[in-house]
């Protein structure tokens, strides 16, 4: 079996001296960074659709009570809207 420390050494040696050939004040993403920022990008995509589906099928109609006035402002969203669906 061939000598693993020496094929290891030669890659290093390789390694090095492509790693002097790119400019040291350059820092780039790479591959990991497009991975991450694809995924996020399809997770987006998927909650905005997702989004979109639960809100065509919210049914929400508004009423106009002037008996209630004030009181309907200080609960917005109405008990009695809940009431009427549940009964």
């Amino acid at each position: 079996m061939p000598d693993m420390s020496a094929s290891a050494s030669l890659a290093m040696t390789n390694l090095v001296t492509f790693a002097k050939e790119l400019d040291e004040d350059k820092v780039t993403p790479g591959v990991l960074g497009f991975i991450v920022f694809a995924v996020m990008a399809l997770a987006v995509w998927g909650l905005m659709k997702s989004m979109n589906r639960h809100m065509g099928k919210v049914d929400f109609e508004e009423r106009s009570d002037d008996k209630t006035g004030a009181g309907s402002a200080a609960a917005p969203g109405g008990g009695e809207a809940k009431a009427e669906r549940a009964g």
